[in-house]
C-alpha cells in the first residue's frame, strides 16, 4: 500500500503527567498481577519498564492501550515485536486496560493523558467520538487503505464506527457474533429436538419450557430453559428481530423505544423471566455470569457470542451445539460486536498512531487473536482459518459443531449493530434505571417505556 511519506518529528521521553499516569496505572496493574498468570503478564508488560534503554533521539514513542485479560498482553507483546521490526523509528509501550477503562478513558482523553491508539467497543466507543476525542480517520482510510480490506469487513460493522456526520472514528478489531448455544446432553435427557436454522422464538419458547425442571424434587426450580444478559445490544437483537428499534435508522434524535414492536419484544423477554420462569434472573444462578451458569448446567442455553467458545469449550463437562439465534416475528438478526481501534484525537503523532493502527487492522493481528483465544476475526476471508484453529485445538469436541454459523450474519448480510443516541451517557442512564425495574425487579410492566423513550428524546433534542 501506498504510504503518505512523511518523517516523524523526534520526541522527547514520555514524562511529566502522562509519565506519572501510566506508571500508576502499572503500579495497579502489578498489585493485581497474582490473579493472571505472573511471569508471562509481566514480560507482557516489560516494554513500560525498559522503555529508558531504547529512548533515541529520533524515536517516535507511541502507549497502546487495549485488553487487560489473561491471554492478551503476552499476545500483543509477541506481535508488537514484529511492528517494532517492521517500524524501527516507532516504539510502542502497550498498557493494558485500567478496570474502570469506560470512565477513565474518557477523563484521560479530557485530561490529555490519553493512550495514542486504543481499544473500546459497544455503547461507550461512541461516547469517545461524541465528545470530540477521537481522531477522524477518513483521511488515513482514502490515502493509504485498499478497497480489498474495507469489503472483507462487515458493513454494518465498519458502518457503526462512523459518526452520523460520516465521520469514522474507529476501525473493526474483531466480529464477535451471537448465536445460542445449547447443552445437548439435557435436551437428550429431556427428549427435545436441537434447535437449528429453522427456528423461530415459538420454538424457543417452547423448548425453554420442556427444558426447565426441579431436578431434585425439593419444590424449587434448578434448572431452567435459558439466561441473557441484560445490556443494551442484547436486548436490542430482539427489538430488531420484532421489526424495531431503539433509535430511528433516519434520524438519530428520534427515540423508537416506545414504539409497538419494541414494547412487544421486551414484553416477551420479561415474561420469560417473570411470568413463565423458564430464562433464569440473576439470584437463580447465584448471580453468576451467564457463560458460567452455562457451564454448570444450571441453564440449557445461553445466547452469547462466539467470543464465549474458548471459555465454554474449555470448562463444559457435557457435549456443546450451536445454532442461529431464533429468528424474530419481523426477521432474523445476529449481533455484530462494535469492538475496534481507534485513535486519540490528542496524539502528537497521528502518522506514526496510524502505522499502528494498520497493523493492528491486519490479517495477522486477526490471526493472532484468533489463535490466541478464538476471536472470530473481523475479515471474512479469515473465517475458515478460524474455525480451522479452534477445531484443532479441540477436535472432539466441534466435531459436530456448526462452528461457521457465528458468521452467517457477516457472510449472509442480516447482522446489526448496538444502535447509538446522540447523547448515550444520559440515556443509557434513563434506559438502564427503567430496565431494573422490568427486568431485574419485575416491579413494572414494559409500558414504562414509553415515557422512557419520550425522555431520551427530549434529552436529544436538548443536547442538540
Amino acid at each position: 500500500m501506498a504510504r503518505n511519506p512523511k518523517q516523524y518529528p523526534a520526541q522527547e521521553q514520555i514524562g511529566g503527567q502522562r509519565a506519572a499516569k501510566y506508571a500508576l496505572s502499572r503500579r495497579d496493574f502489578l498489585k493485581l498481577a497474582g490473579l493472571f498468570s505472573g511471569a508471562s503478564l509481566l514480560n507482557a508488560c516489560r516494554p513500560l519498564v525498559d522503555k529508558s534503554t531504547t529512548d533515541t533521539s529520533n524515536e517516535v514513542q507511541l502507549v497502546y492501550q487495549d485488553w487487560r485479560t489473561e491471554w492478551f498482553p503476552l499476545m500483543a507483546q509477541q506481535m508488537l515485536e514484529q511492528f517494532h521490526s517492521a517500524h524501527p523509528d516507532i516504539r510502542v509501550f502497550y498498557v493494558p486496560d485500567p478496570v474502570d477503562v469506560e470512565e477513565s478513558l474518557l477523563d484521560d482523553m479530557q485530561a490529555g493523558i490519553a493512550p495514542d491508539v486504543f481499544a473500546a467497543c459497544c455503547s461507550f466507543f461512541p461516547i469517545l467520538a461524541q465528545e470530540g476525542q477521537t481522531l477522524d480517520l477518513r483521511p488515513y482510510l482514502e490515502a493509504d487503505l485498499d478497497q480489498d480490506t474495507i469489503r472483507d469487513w462487515d458493513p454494518v460493522q465498519y458502518r457503526a464506527l462512523q459518526k452520523w456526520d460520516g465521520e469514522q472514528y474507529g476501525l473493526p478489531k474483531y466480529h464477535g457474533a451471537l448465536a445460542l448455544y445449547y447443552n445437548k446432553d439435557l435436551f437428550d435427557q429431556f427428549g427435545v429436538d436441537y434447535p437449528d436454522g429453522s427456528w423461530n422464538h415459538d420454538d424457543y419458547l417452547e423448548a425453554m419450557k420442556r427444558l426447565t425442571h426441579d431436578r431434585d424434587s425439593d419444590g424449587r426450580t434448578d434448572l431452567w430453559g435459558s439466561i441473557l444478559d441484560l445490556s443494551w445490544d442484547r436486548i436490542q437483537v430482539h427489538v430488531n428481530g420484532w421489526g424495531g428499534h431503539f433509535v430511528d435508522p433516519d434520524d438519530p434524535i428520534r427515540s423508537r423505544m416506545g414504539d409497538p414492536p419494541a414494547l412487544e419484544a421486551m414484553e416477551w423477554l420479561r415474561a420469560r423471566r417473570w411470568d413463565d420462569q423458564v430464562r433464569a434472573r440473576p439470584l437463580d444462578v447465584q448471580n453468576m455470569g451467564t457463560q458460567q451458569a452455562f457451564i454448570s448446567e444450571k441453564v440449557a442455553m445461553v445466547e452469547d457470542g462466539s467470543w464465549a467458545l474458548k471459555n465454554i469449550l474449555s470448562n463444559a463437562k457435557f457435549r456443546i451445539g450451536v445454532a442461529p439465534l431464533p429468528a424474530g416475528p419481523a426477521r432474523r438478526v445476529t449481533l455484530a460486536t462494535t469492538d475496534g481501534f481507534g485513535i486519540y484525537r490528542g496524539t502528537r503523532y497521528p502518522q506514526a498512531a496510524w502505522e499502528l493502527m494498520k497493523f493492528l487492522i491486519s490479517k495477522e493481528y486477526g490471526l493472532a487473536m484468533a489463535q490466541a483465544n478464538f476471536l472470530q476475526p473481523a475479515r471474512a476471508s479469515l473465517v475458515q482459518d478460524w474455525v480451522g484453529l479452534i477445531r484443532q485445538e479441540f477436535p472432539d469436541e466441534t466435531r459436530d459443531m456448526d462452528i461457521a454459523v457465528f458468521a452467517e450474519g457477516h457472510i449472509q448480510g442480516y447482522s446489526v449493530v448496538a444502535e447509538i443516541f446522540p447523547n448515550m451517557v444520559e440515556a443509557k442512564q434513563l434506559v438502564y434505571s427503567a430496565w431494573d425495574q422490568i427486568f431485574l425487579l419485575g416491579e413494572q410492566p414494559v409500558e414504562l417505556m414509553k415515557d422512557v423513550s419520550r425522555q431520551v428524546e427530549e434529552l436529544q433534542k436538548a443536547s442538540q
